[in-house]
């Protein structure tokens, strides 16, 4: 019999399909047939720095420094739909979760300062999550911030919440840093047990019309699996850490690949909210069904078989194959 089992942040899972922070959380019904559909965990959407902040009033590190800097991290985010919500409404929304499906549900935090952080990551162990997601989603503006300031303030913050909390703690990054393998095991070493590759950034688009700045939500597709892919296939292997991949998978084929390539688990939203639960089930009988024909007996057989550790041309994942691949396109007349 095919085994599909896997383990992520210390965590058993029946497969390898994991529903990532969207609004597929918001909705105890909607859990619920993510669960019947076969999801084997669910990451609740984002509670936002934001929020906390409204709440509390609390700021701390870049947050913490004058009046000037208060207004600038009231300005992150539009003040619109669930992020007007208390903290404390987001808390309710978890118990409830726990309390309606058998399976991991994973809290997240989104934001870059350490300020109420630790106090609702608390909250979230004492209300049951099972593990914790760090999305750390920032755009530096100020030309005076150095890279090197702001990354460590992202180790800080894993360290400061790591000390606060037991249960694992997952980051969630995005692919902008000068040394992504240095940053990923910073991070580990800070006490982060998993790292989520890759964080969508929401870009504005410009109304020609109204000559405003518009919210411009954009769902994904398969071709955005490339690039997690890619640094999954790296990381694999070269950090203490599990990995799980997101941006992309959308198809039986995806989830495949990041397997291959070293992921624990596969991360889908944009899938399951144009398609719905059911096509979890029918991305898990295409996975079954395409090992059985390949002869593969579990998951755990083809995990890393395709990371860069493993291929015959490692290379291929470097820049070397950049050359390779840009001489064999022929341009079109």
């Amino acid at each position: 019999m095919t085994d599909l089992t896997t383990t992520y942040l210390g965590l058993n899972l029946k497969n390898p399909l994991v529903a990532s922070a969207s609004p597929l959380s918001e909705k105890v019904e909607t859990a619920k047939k993510l669960e019947e559909a076969g999801i084997a965990a669910i990451v609740m959407y984002s509670l936002f720095e934001e929020q906390i902040i409204n709440e509390s009033l609390e700021l701390d590190h870049y947050l913490s420094q004058g009046t000037e800097t208060f207004q600038e991290a009231m300005s992150y985010l539009p003040d619109t739909g669930k992020y007007t919500l208390s903290p404390d409404i987001y808390i309710d929304t978890l118990q409830k979760l726990k309390k309606a499906v058998n399976i991991p549900v994973i809290g997240s935090l989104n934001g870059v300062s350490t300020g109420g952080w630790i106090k609702y990551a608390r909250k979230m162990e004492d209300a049951g999550a099972d593990a914790l997601e760090l999305n750390i989603y920032y755009l530096p503006t100020d030309d005076n911030l150095t890279s090197a300031e702001l990354e460590e303030s992202y180790v800080a913050l894993v360290h400061d919440i790591r000390r606060s909390v037991k249960f694992p703690i997952a980051v969630k990054l995005s692919p902008f840093f000068t040394s992504l393998p240095n940053m990923a095991r910073r991070l580990v070493e800070a006490g982060a047990n998993g790292l989520v590759l890759f964080n969508r950034f929401y870009q504005p688009d410009l109304d020609l019309e109204t000559l405003e700045v518009c919210p411009n939500l954009v769902l994904s597709n398969s071709n955005e699996l490339r690039l997690p892919l890619r640094w999954i296939a790296m990381l694999h292997g070269r950090v203490h850490a599990d990995l799980a991949l997101t941006s992309g998978v959308h198809t039986t084929e995806d989830v495949l690949k990041a397997m291959m390539a070293g992921a624990n688990v596969a991360m889908m939203a944009s899938e399951l909210l144009k398609k719905g639960p059911s096509r979890v089930a029918e991305i898990l009988a295409g996975l079954e069904n395409w090992m059985v024909e390949h002869e593969y007996e579990s998951i755990k057989q083809m995990q890393g078989s395709m990371s860069q550790k493993s291929v015959a041309e490692p290379a291929a994942f470097e820049r070397a194959n950049y050359m390779k691949v840009l001489s064999s396109f022929s341009h079109i007349r």
